[in-house]
């Protein structure tokens, strides 16, 4: 399958505009949107290996920048910016693949900011989110205070985290989205961390583990777009 990659940009409000890298496979059936973690763009490798690995499998992606990173910044926006830039991009992707199911979401900071828009006001369209690595808390601080606009967030949800990822301890995540019912799925990927790199001597590449995790959420995006 030939995936084709375009550099799309949009505005966010009269101040702000970011760009975005569309990637789109022929016959895609369903889009999925990605924010980028709190310390890389939208072409991080892992983000851009995701894309790819989903264009081959049919799913098509729309990876943004926030405006920070957009200006090459170091210091997060405030959250109100963050949730009006997924909103847009959110928007933006379902101008320029109105036919398909999306999905939103994204790595670490990229998706804790969608599921806040979420929570806030739903995004228009989208039948889930998808967290590549949820970022729980910050390492060696657990706690759930990060996790409690998720009881506000009505579409299913799909968590995606390594076993050894210090941004969340693993009982108090399974306890998290236990207590989110049965529109939350966990997928646990055992000795991977937040970047989904696992040690060599867990007898597993990361490669693998990349494509196990694209696997599922294929899987997932699928039955969204069945509408189950």
């Amino acid at each position: 399958m030939v995936n084709t990659t375009e550099t799309v940009s949009f505005a966010v409000d009269p101040d702000h505009r970011v760009s975005g890298l569309l990637l789109a496979p022929a016959q895609a059936r369903a889009v999925y949107v990605i924010g980028h973690g709190a310390g890389a763009g939208m072409r991080q490798k892992f983000i851009e290996a995701a894309a790819h690995g989903l264009g081959e499998r049919g799913i098509a992606t729309l990876r943004y920048n926030f405006p920070y990173m957009e200006g090459g910044g170091k210091r997060v926006d405030p959250p109100a910016l963050c949730h009006a830039t997924t909103r847009a991009a959110v928007a933006e992707a379902a101008r320029l693949m109105p036919k398909l199911p999306l999905v939103a979401g994204g790595k670490s900071f990229g998706g804790r900011m969608t599921s806040q828009a979420q929570a806030l006001e739903p995004l228009p369209g989208a039948r889930g989110l998808a967290f590549l690595g949820f970022p729980l808390h910050p390492p060696g601080k657990p706690s759930v205070a990060r996790a409690e606009h998720l009881a506000e967030v009505k579409v299913p949800m799909l968590f995606l985290q390594g076993t050894n990822d210090e941004f969340a301890e693993l009982e108090l995540l399974e306890t998290t989205v236990a207590k989110l019912g049965d529109h939350a799925t966990l997928r646990l990927f055992e000795h991977a961390d937040h970047s989904f790199h696992v040690p060599a001597k867990s007898g597993r590449k990361d490669a693998e583990v990349l494509n196990e995790l694209l696997d599922a959420l294929t899987q997932w995006i699928e039955r969204r777009s069945d509408g189950s």
